[in-house]
């Protein structure tokens, strides 16, 4: 078997995905499960769909033609605004997609016109994150020129939390969806679909009955796949997280200083490093560095384990209190959202579907 390897548990994960259906659709919420944090694989978007999910979202149009080349005819959308340049194809192989740009948005309606096509518009409104959105105070002029445009569907709001600025969900903010909606459906006598109010980050606030009533759309990711909301530093209830593991292989042990002799300059990243003199301790190297992954969102599934750091090609990691631990052993470890994300992206690791 080749390493590292990330094995991926597909029951876990159907069992996530099928939990935050079933208690999202008691609040009239639908759960669009985002499949960019294991890049689109198809076991994985698969086990979502058995769950009851009825759409996918992605940031990337390759991971979308992928899906579609795969036989995936459920709606997807693309979920980082489009650039200009892939316009065609968003609206050859997506559904929709999530935008704040009027020249984006012409494109679009330009492009559904030549492939006779209806490509459905969500309008991210920026509601404090400070990532995408149009401000409130211009929604309104910007969905009249959405609905003046052929071949584009204004289907409703979105907004995005947590994952820029950090700013956590509340009623107010995402009661600005919902009042928004009521301005639109008002002045220009139709009804907003969709109002997609956030994503892992916001399922907290539902839990705890805050959520404005009328948004009923989340866009769910790192719940599914690991289990965990990284905004609000928790494991969210009735989600597995042992969903994925990391294996690597060690491929140096040895007991050396545990500060470095001679002048510190700066590492590979230009960073200059920082270390307590612990004494000699027993070190492993594992094949992992971080061109893969994002090694400060590891954890050792053995708890006597320490991580020390890392280069580009090698992860140090203190086992002194760890038995057995040798040239050729393998090393577990848990993964944060962001570490997932760089680790299935690297086409240096393996992924097995378990």
């Amino acid at each position: 078997m080749n390493y590292p390897l990330v094995e991926i548990y597909i029951e876990k994960i159907r069992h996530n995905a099928g939990y935050l259906v079933d208690f999202c659709s008691k609040h009239n919420i639908e759960v669009m499960g985002v499949s960019k944090g294991v890049c689109a694989m198809t076991p994985v978007v698969n086990a979502m769909l058995q769950a009851g999910i009825k759409k996918l979202g992605d940031s990337r149009i390759q991971n979308i033609i992928s899906m579609r080349q795969n036989s995936l005819n459920c709606p997807i959308y693309l979920i980082r605004i489009p650039m200009l340049s892939e316009v065609a194809e968003v609206v050859r192989w997506a559904d929709g997609s999530l935008n704040s740009e009027i020249d984006v948005i012409k494109a679009l309606s330009q492009e559904s016109v030549i492939q006779g096509k209806k490509h459905r518009v969500i309008l991210m409104v920026d509601v404090g994150d400070l990532r995408e959105g149009v401000m409130p105070e211009d929604v309104l002029d910007m969905v009249g020129k959405i609905l003046g445009l052929p071949g584009v569907e204004f289907e409703g709001l979105g907004t995005n939390l947590g994952c820029y600025g950090g700013i956590l969900a509340s009623y107010e903010n995402t009661k600005v969806l919902v009042d928004l909606a009521g301005d639109i459906e008002k002045r220009y006598g139709i009804k907003v679909k969709t109002l997609s109010g956030g994503n892992t980050a916001t399922l907290k606030l539902l839990e705890k009955g805050g959520l404005a009533p009328g948004i009923n759309q989340f866009r769910i990711g790192e719940a599914i796949l690991l289990g965990t909301d990284v905004t609000n530093f928790r494991k969210v209830p009735g989600t597995l997280q042992d969903t994925m593991v990391l294996k690597t292989e060690v491929i140096e042990v040895k007991v050396k200083p545990s500060s470095p002799i001679g002048e510190i300059g700066r590492d590979a990243f230009g960073n200059i490093p920082v270390f307590v003199d612990k004494g000699p301790m027993k070190r492993a190297i594992v094949a992992l560095g971080k061109q893969d992954c994002r090694i400060e969102g590891l954890t050792p599934v053995d708890e006597t384990m320490e991580i020390l750091g890392g280069s580009s090609d090698h992860l140090l990691v203190d086992v002194t209190n760890s038995r057995n631990i040798q040239v050729g052993s393998i090393i577990q470890f848990r993964m944060s959202y962001g570490a997932m994300l760089s680790l299935m992206t690297s086409e240096y690791v393996g992924k097995k579907i378990v």
